[in-house]
């Protein structure tokens, strides 16, 4: 998938520029196209890329979720506030490039994170990567994790969430978009330009590009979650004014439901301030928080508080092996209290008849298989590492979820691989081969 290969927004779709509305065109990473009556142009002289769009395979960047209605009219609507010039804006936190996506109103509606400007990609706009590369090369990356696939584990771990029905990672999928905010190498704002100008001063030489404006780029756009704050903040708000005890409880099996995913996907950058809380407290006339009533009177007129969860930032999980170099990666919420508390009940009717279902596993393996094979880089090997991993982890939740065993015992079990062993040609069933890793990282609570 080549990433400077051409994109046509569906926005433009039913369009049909003229020439005259053609030269007058200057949004950046938007596309001309001229209708095949125009003047000048006939269909013999056509580019073939504009013969047939619609659901051609010849036009692979095309924002199209058919099976998600709402999604694809998010990215629609992001996509038409860029061409009326409302750019995405760069988010300064992190260490790659990543961009609040806005609508037509300016009201940031998703994050996009494109695959060259990941904190090891070679457009990345932050410093602290170059840098690190520079004076620090033998420490540089994860030799855990693929390299430039964090847009697909941002997926990835959406699609894990849709599967086990946990519904705390806002909805995620691969998209292309376009906009002059984002980081471009010099040559391709150089050819942009010169495209621009050519239309402009030789309309029938510019009408033969597929493209006017930028090139496409490839990424992860996450849903925008409003009203949430970091999972720190609240937690020390927590500490100081404890919460009601079914509040409490709410939070605790929305805690669990992250455990579940990130132990899942194996989750390497998991602190407390990438994943987030919201925190729905009842009012009083004056505008203080009403936490317990005083009367019977307010029982029956407040509402209870509600919590809920987002895991946000898991662009770097899904490793091809359990981290046993430098640093060991560990799941930060371990430390918490929630993570001392067994198990409930509710999650374990939630996710365990799934995890001990062959078929489901199955099908959730090859749903991923069929999310990564869209990276240009895909290699089918580490594809199967990743899984076994996976699988190492799905064994050790279930036994977990079996034993009545809490969140921090569950990451105390040793690393288990579940690689699939060679069968016969003719056979119909799979067998697997289970090994224990015993190589422990250097520093290991880092």
């Amino acid at each position: 998938m080549d990433e400077t290969s051409p994109l046509v927004s569906p926005l433009q779709e039913s369009i049909d520029y003229s020439l005259s509305e053609a030269n007058n065109l200057r949004t950046p990473g938007s596309v001309v196209r001229v209708s095949a009556g125009s003047p000048g142009r006939s269909r013999e002289r056509q580019p073939l890329l504009d013969r047939d769009r619609g659901n051609s395979p010849r036009d692979p960047h095309r924002n199209d979720f058919p099976d998600d209605p709402e999604f694809r009219e998010i990215v629609r609507k992001a996509e038409q506030a860029i061409e009326e010039d409302i750019f995405p804006e760069r988010i300064f936190q992190g260490s790659s490039g990543s961009y609040f996506v806005k609508d037509s109103q300016g009201k940031a509606i998703g994050v996009f994170k494109p695959k060259n400007e990941e904190p090891y990609g070679q457009l990345n706009p932050k410093w602290t990567k170059w840098l690190q590369k520079l004076c620090c090369p033998c420490c540089f990356g994860r030799d855990c994790l693929v390299l430039n696939q964090g847009y697909l584990s941002e997926a990835g771990a959406s699609l894990v969430d849709k599967k086990l029905e946990l519904n705390i990672v806002p909805r995620t999928k691969v998209v292309y978009l376009a906009s002059d905010s984002f980081n471009y190498s010099a040559i391709d704002r150089v050819k942009s330009r010169g495209k621009r100008l050519a239309l402009e001063k030789v309309p029938k030489v510019g009408q033969r590009f597929h493209r006017i404006g930028l090139p496409p780029k490839v990424g992860s756009f996450q849903l925008f979650v409003e009203g949430y704050k970091d999972a720190d903040y609240w937690l020390r708000r927590f500490e100081a004014e404890p919460l009601p005890e079914n509040t409490n409880r709410q939070l605790q099996l929305q805690f669990e439901r992250l455990v579940v995913l990130d132990y899942i996907i194996r989750n390497t950058d998991r602190g407390n301030d990438n994943w987030l809380l919201k925190y729905d407290c009842p009012m009083d006339m004056e505008g203080n928080r009403v936490s317990r009533p005083k009367t019977f009177q307010h029982w029956v007129m407040v509402k209870e508080p509600v919590i809920r969860l987002a895991a946000i930032d898991n662009g770097l999980a899904f490793p091809i092996k359990h981290p046993d170099s430098w640093r060991a990666y560990p799941f930060y919420w371990a430390w918490l209290s929630q993570a001392k508390v067994p198990f409930s009940q509710e999650i374990k009717n939630l996710v365990l008849p799934k995890l001990m279902d062959p078929n489901f596993i199955k099908d959730l393996e090859e749903d991923l298989y069929e999310l990564f094979k869209k990276d240009p880089g895909f290699d089918r090997g580490q594809f199967h590492k990743q899984i076994a991993v996976m699988r190492g982890q799905i064994l050790n939740l279930t036994q977990a979820l079996k034993d009545n065993k809490t969140p921090l015992h569950l990451v105390q079990m040793p690393p288990v691989i579940v690689e699939t062993a060679r069968a016969p040609q003719r056979a119909n069933t799979e067998s697997y081969t289970q090994s224990f890793q015993s190589r422990r990282p250097f520093f290991t609570w880092w």
